[in-house]
């Protein structure tokens, strides 16, 4: 492995475990800390991107923020996974629908993640690479959302690199079938498929970008813990 500490992650080796759930928000992740984790311990603060590892059920779990969009969920996911042994990352955030059939609140479980981003290219493949969730772990998901009485679906994300678009270019991609809007996909995808392991974005629906809707901040608070059940069941 590759020396610890990063330059992004304060952890020592061993300190993070093999299964990590991730969010956006920092402090998202410290909420799941208090609330999944047993005997949490704080392995990262450095820019303030918390990180905890703890057991859930008996096993040994870390969750932690990756920040926003591509490039940063990119730097922590290569991380975890080239320098700190990490085998599994799931991703759990919010979501913008594209879809008629996903409303607020409900779940959309990323299979595939299209994007706009220019992250393959350091590849330099001859082609268009299409990056893919780790089956058993979306399979997992599927059957969890069930067992709870979730709504949800399963498909298509948008990754994006722009939050505030000039236009509209969601068109194409509703035609294509695509069920939502998010920021990290795509990249979480690539780094696990590089780096030979899993990976997973479970996204909960916080605003519909066609009609308008938005989740309020008590909906917020009370629905997001659906993804974060579904997640930690896949421990």
């Amino acid at each position: 492995m590759a020396k610890t500490p990063t330059p992004h992650i304060g952890a020592q080796y061993g300190e993070i475990a093999e299964f990590v759930i991730m969010a956006g928000d920092p402090l998202r992740a410290k909420f799941m800390a208090e609330r999944f984790l047993d005997n949490p311990v704080q392995f990262n603060n450095v820019r303030g991107m918390l990180g905890f590892t703890g057991t859930h059920n008996g096993k040994r779990v870390s969750v932690m923020g990756h920040g926003m969009g591509i490039p940063s969920i990119g730097i922590y996911s290569y991380e975890l996974f080239n320098f700190y042994g990490v085998k599994s990352i799931i991703r759990v955030g919010s979501a913008g629908t594209i879809c008629k059939d996903l409303n607020l609140g409900d779940l959309a479980i990323a299979m595939g993640a299209c994007t706009n981003s220019n992250y393959g290219m350091q590849y330099e493949m001859a082609g268009t690479y299409a990056p893919i969730a780790d089956f058993d772990l979306c399979r997992g998901a599927a059957e969890a959302c069930e067992r709870f009485g979730y709504n949800y679906k399963v498909g298509n994300v948008f990754s994006s690199d722009t939050f505030y678009n000039e236009t509209d270019t969601n068109g194409p991609w509703i035609k294509m079938g695509v069920l939502a809007v998010e920021m990290e996909a795509a990249a979480l995808y690539m780094n696990a498929a590089r780096s030979g392991n899993r990976a997973l974005t479970i996204c909960t629906i916080s605003d519909n970008i066609l009609t308008g809707e938005a989740t309020s901040a008590e909906e917020r608070q009370t629905s997001f813990t659906h993804m974060m059940d579904v997640a930690f069941s896949l421990v």
